[in-house]
Parts: structure tokens; C-alpha cells; sequence
């Protein structure tokens, strides 16, 4: 994701500077590709930095006065939480508190935070709602991003930091990451090995283009929220929250049958339990971010998923 919101604001004429540990939770190679792409464009610098470095994140911050903080990188992935539970309160709680500390001592205008549908944890009213309390996860992952939230919240309460936190819904396509669900559905099928699926199938989620995902960042990036003049309302910070979501919930066993009709090529499908820390489904609601930044996810799964192929072909040359 961190790439494409580069991408579009270098493309827009922006200086972007952007940092990475290049850690292997997944394939390092895949991360330095995506980073060879951004290399050619004069107003992009990178530095290989990690959240946790305290005085490394400090410095970057005393060295350059950035406008605008996009948030986006995290320790990921929900059944990783559950065997390297350490690797996501260093990066998303100590690590997200660094970066906080950086945006105030330096003051910037506008910091954009990644948090994850996985806060609405065991809600069962749908679709989610930015209003809905999130008390209830059930994962490590969502604990850490509705964490975040909380955190931010202070910090914007406290220092007027104006700060806006997205909830993103099940994002995918090109460049993805190799332990989504998706990714590791086409590279099952055309490597002809079957797919797990769980929960007998019986699950839906929010699945949400990545070109959808970015017109979100950048027009909410652009547009810091103001403090709050309801004297009724929770609170007066200089705070918002947002779903991106394609608000189109689609059956996983319908997603299996779109990447099957890509591929032309069936799926063979193993059906498993659900998972810990798993929900059966997501489904955003979007109107506040209708309401602020006139925009609405809409990719369809159908046009989304065979660019993500067709991408997937050419990178793997299969």
C-alpha cells in the first residue's frame, strides 16, 4: 500500500520520503522490487529505518520538516500474531508511539494512520460503523490497531496534532502482500495445489481495490480534520476516523469462483474450521467518507481481481 501512495504523490509532483526495515515477515525481494520502481523519481529519498529504532525515527524527524505523516506501515497479519505476538507490540505500539513523538515535536500538519476493519473484532452489527464501539477483539492485530486509535487520539487531544485514522477493508491487488488470502489463492491454483479455506466457506469480506484504497489516502491526507465546536460532541480534538471499504460484502466461495473464471482454471478446495482470532465477515460502512472527501470505493471484484492476475502472470512469468 505504501508504495501506491508514494507512487500517486510522487506522480502528483510531491517530495516523498520514505522509510522501511525491510523486514522478512514476507519475501524481502518483492519489497525491494516495489522500491526499485520508486527509485528513478527525483523526489523520492529512502532510508531503511525501523519504527522501533527510537532515536533513529527522532532524528528523522529533527532533520526534516515533513508536512504531512502517512502512517502505513505496521507488523501485519492476524494468525502471525499468534506466533510472534512480540514482533506487534514492537512495531504497532512502541513503534507507532515513536513516530507519534516525531509529529509532535516537529508539529506537523496532517498525520494519516493505517488502523484495520479488524477493530469491529466480534461486532455483530453490519455494516461497520466509525460510530460503532470496538471494544471486542479478537485478535492481537486488532488490539494493536485499535491501540493506535487510542493513542493518537491523546496525542492529538493533547498537542492539537491534526490526525486521521483509516480503518481498511480486506485490500488487495497488485503488489499485494504473499499472505493475503488472495495471493495465496492464485499461486495454489496455477501451482496446482489445493486451497484451505475456512470456516466451510461460510464467510464475507469487504474486499477493497488498492487504486481505491489510495484515492482514499490522498484525499484524506490533504484535508486535516479541524477541532470539534459541538460542545456535545465526545471529543474537541482535531481527530476523524474513516472506513475504506468497497461496502460490497462478496461470499468467499464467489471470490474463489471470480479467481477460478481469471484463471480459467478450477480451484481444488479444502474446508476447515474457522480460525482463532478469524471473523466471519466485514462490510464497511463509507458515508462519513462520502460525506467529507466526496469519495467511494467501487472496483469490482471481478475487474480488481484480474488486474491483480494479470500482474501476478507477468511478475512470476507464469
Amino acid at each position: 500500500m505504501g508504495y501506491f501512495v508514494a507512487r500517486r504523490l510522487l506522480d502528483s509532483g510531491l517530495a516523498v520520503y520514505g522509510i522501511d526495515n525491510l523486514n522478512d515477515y514476507y519475501d524481502v525481494g518483492l519489497k525491494r522490487d516495489r522500491l526499485a520502481q520508486l527509485q528513478p523519481y527525483d523526489g523520492f529519498t529512502f532510508e531503511q529505518l525501523d519504527l522501533f529504532d527510537r532515536e533513529g525515527i527522532l532524528t528523522l524527524f529533527r532533520n526534516h520538516h515533513f508536512q504531512y505523516v502517512v502512517h502505513l506501515a505496521a507488523q501485519a497479519g492476524v494468525r502471525y500474531s499468534l506466533e510472534n505476538p512480540f514482533a506487534y507490540s514492537d512495531s504497532n505500539l512502541s513503534g507507532f508511539l515513536n513516530l507519534l513523538e516525531g509529529c509532535h515535536l516537529m508539529g506537523v500538519e496532517h498525520l494519516v494512520f493505517a488502523s484495520s476493519s479488524s477493530v469491529y473484532g466480534a461486532n455483530r452489527k453490519v455494516p461497520f460503523s466509525v460510530d460503532d464501539r470496538v471494544d471486542h477483539p479478537v485478535s492481537l492485530y486488532a488490539a494493536t490497531k485499535k491501540a493506535n486509535e487510542l493513542m493518537a487520539h491523546a496525542y492529538s487531544s493533547l498537542y492539537q496534532i491534526p490526525t486521521t485514522g483509516l480503518r481498511f477493508f480486506t485490500v488487495y491487488g497488485p503488489w499485494g502482500r504473499p499472505d493475503m488470502a488472495y495471493f495465496k489463492f492464485v499461486e495454489a491454483i496455477l501451482g496446482d495445489r489445493p486451497i484451505q479455506v475456512y470456516n466451510q466457506g461460510r464467510m464475507q469480506r469487504d474486499f477493497t481495490y488498492i487504486d481505491d484504497v489510495v484515492e482514499g489516502v490522498v484525499r484524506v491526507m490533504v484535508k486535516p480534520p479541524l477541532p470539534s465546536t459541538n460542545p456535545e460532541s465526545d471529543t474537541q480534538a482535531p481527530y476523524k476516523i474513516y472506513n475504506i471499504g468497497n461496502h460490497q460484502p462478496v461470499e468467499l466461495l464467489r471470490f474463489i469462483q471470480v479467481i477460478e473464471s481469471a484463471l480459467d482454471k478450477p480451484a481444488e478446495i479444502v474446508l476447515g474450521p474457522m480460525q482463532p482470532g478469524d471473523v466471519v465477515a466485514t462490510y464497511a460502512d463509507v458515508s462519513g467518507l462520502m460525506a467529507d472527501v466526496g469519495f467511494t470505493p467501487s472496483t469490482p471484484i471481478e475487474v480488481g481481481m484480474e488486474r491483480f492476475i494479470d500482474w501476478y502472470r507477468q511478475y512470476y512469468n507464469v
